[in-house]
């Protein structure tokens, strides 16, 4: 779900600055692809570590068995997993990235950046079962594919002369609609429909990911103006942004590609 500083979406230029050659202007956007990044291996050793905790390889210590007894649950893998409890841990991103977007403003720096990694961890909680559903270095693949991807994309959102704040409305109206697909096919479960929810979020993050960096590297002028502190929070939505963006191509594209276990 994409998040947003309570800016407008059209960018705001500084015509008489040269952003290429702005110092400021790096540092920031460094600073973002810093965070991000530090978020991606938070996330990854909390997934590994929630899925460790959760799978036993001893069959007398297992409190289940799924995947058609393949798989051993301890007892923390059996609530985790199994009970209401992973509902709470599936939606918990969601609220947390809500609140931060809307309570941005009215929270400390300091609060939105523990926020930040409580919500990395969560996400790192939820995706643990991939390591369940898809073979090791299948996920490493797919890590990088997205990786390579995403910073293409970045690069080409950072340095095209191109305007293409437009991008929103539609990307926006792709996002609505991955998100009522995705809820419709948990009742149906189509396999044709998951498919194609897959293609059209790679398409529509990738669309987000070139746009949002453009629209960080235009912002940062509008936010030196408010001081350091809103330079801070626009930093922290920044990597929020990209960080889910990665997050949602990685998902779908391990889904396209993954080898399954």
């Amino acid at each position: 779900m994409q998040n947003d500083y309570n800016q407008a979406y059209a960018p705001y230029r500084a015509p008489s600055m040269d952003m290429s050659v702005d110092q400021g202007l790096r540092s920031y956007m460094l600073g973002i692809y810093n965070y991000m990044a530090l978020a991606l291996v938070f996330t990854g050793i909390v997934a590994f570590a929630v899925y460790s905790m959760a799978v036993t390889t001893d069959p007398s210590a297992a409190a289940a068995r799924v995947s058609g007894g393949r798989v051993l649950l301890t007892q923390f893998g059996v609530l985790l997993w199994t009970s209401p409890l992973k509902w709470v841990i599936a939606l918990a991103p969601l609220g947390i990235a809500l609140f931060i977007s809307f309570r941005i403003n009215a929270i400390s720096t300091g609060t939105a950046q523990v926020l930040y990694w409580i919500y990395a961890a969560s996400i790192g909680a939820s995706l643990s079962t991939i390591f369940v559903v898809y073979q090791l270095g299948s996920i490493a693949q797919v890590f990088f594919m997205t990786a390579a991807a995403f910073g293409a994309l970045s690069l080409w959102g950072y340095t095209t002369k191109r305007d293409i704040s437009g991008w929103s409305a539609f990307l926006f109206m792709g996002v609505i609609g991955i998100l009522i697909a995705s809820i419709v096919n948990i009742f149906i479960g189509s396999s044709a429909l998951a498919f194609a929810i897959s293609v059209i979020t790679i398409l529509v993050f990738a669309g987000l990911t070139a746009w949002d960096t453009q629209r960080l590297k235009t912002e940062y002028y509008e936010m030196a103006s408010y001081g350091g502190d809103a330079v801070a929070k626009s930093s922290i939505m920044g990597a929020l942004s990209l960080y889910i963006n990665f997050i949602m191509m990685f998902q779908a594209m391990l889904s396209l590609f993954g080898n399954r276990e």
